[in-house]
């Protein structure tokens, strides 16, 4: 009989505690839509014509991880973006697609593009909302056709339901499903460094005296190309490292433009510590590899940048002290929220 009783007592005080533990937890978050920071300027992406929802939010980012966008189900939009190396392909130089077929470029990280006004490394696209159809056409990428893409969506019994949640009918089509994935993507805003929590004041946040040093060089050697808070000033320049292996020509293969020969995209220092390796083939693994090509290894290139010479000589001066306190100064423009937050995971 005792042994009955102390059976019962503990079963339920086990149901008690999975209750308390149930109750304990806190509801999911309210959808709190597109917010600018602070010390962000106004985004460029048009608002007007894809207005952001919760709906349409989730939808794009069931769309961003789904694998039916390529030819044989294997490679979703997040199989080359990972969220926690802050949306790049980690640890590879150059991106591998469809039955492992090597890109020629460096994938670069999803953040902060609603501020974006041209998209890949030579500004092939300058939609946001067209952009998804480069990769899912290409042979190394995706290597599917919009066409196939909708056809498999429609012969999903999940996909009309969430169409019609998020757009009012069960019809998918191309354009829903490119609005849907924008959707995901410019809420992708990177803004919680210690950068940001400095320039806007918060807690009292200041930087060391290293990272002090580091900003000033940094304003003094970088920050025309690399402009704040953005850090890219969304330009296409040469600086100086050459064509690479796979002799990739950058923005010259867009334009034709002889002047455009060897330019790439200006990428944004953010979250650096997560998205090696770096360049738009990947090269250089790490940022003291980078801070040693501009200090010792720019090439004299005809489209070189003229911020990258001084005197007439190619390179910037800077000294190992230099380098140090730049490295500082980069470091705090990493963000681990952004890296870490459920809402932009594969499951929620």
């Amino acid at each position: 009989m005792q042994r009955r009783y102390w059976l019962i007592l503990c079963c339920g005080a086990a149901i008690v505690m999975a209750c308390s533990k149930k109750w304990a937890e806190p509801p999911k978050k309210a959808f709190e839509g597109f917010s600018r920071p602070a010390n962000f300027p106004e985004a460029t992406y048009r608002f007007a014509n894809n207005a952001i929802t919760e709906a349409k939010f989730e939808l794009g980012r069931k769309l961003f991880y789904d694998p039916r966008f390529s030819r044989n189900n294997t490679i979703s939009c997040g199989s080359c973006h990972i969220q926690s190396a802050g949306f790049t392909h980690h640890g590879h130089d150059v991106s591998h697609g469809i039955e492992d077929r090597l890109g020629t470029r460096n994938s670069q990280a999803i953040m902060n593009i609603a501020w974006g006004k041209s998209f890949f490394w030579d500004g092939g696209v300058t939609n946001l909302d067209l952009q998804p159809i480069v990769p899912i056409n290409n042979p190394v990428e995706m290597d599917e056709t919009i066409e196939n893409v909708i056809k498999k969506l429609r012969e999903q019994p999940q996909y009309p339901g969430l169409f019609k949640k998020a757009f009012g009918s069960e019809e998918i089509d191309t354009e829903r499903i490119m609005k849907a994935l924008s959707q995901f993507m410019v809420m992708l805003v990177s803004a919680n460094s210690k950068y940001d929590k400095v320039m806007r004041n918060e807690n009292n946040e200041q930087f060391t005296e290293a990272e002090a040093r580091g900003y000033a060089l940094f304003k003094t050697n970088c920050a025309s190309c690399h402009k704040e808070p953005l850090f890219t000033d969304e330009s296409y320049r040469d600086n100086g490292i050459g064509a690479g292996p796979n002799n990739d020509p950058g923005r010259f293969g867009v334009t034709q433009n002889e002047a455009d020969r060897l330019k790439f995209k200006v990428p944004s220092l953010r979250n650096t510590l997560y998205t090696a390796p770096y360049m738009h083939d990947g090269r250089f693994l790490t940022l003291d590899a980078i801070l040693e090509h501009y200090a010792e290894n720019v090439r004299n290139t005809p489209n070189l940048d003229p911020a990258l010479k001084q005197d007439g000589q190619p390179g910037l001066p800077l000294t190992a002290e230099n380098r140090a306190d730049l490295l500082a100064f980069l470091k705090t423009l990493n963000d681990q929220q952004f890296v870490t937050d459920p809402r932009f995971a594969e499951t929620y």
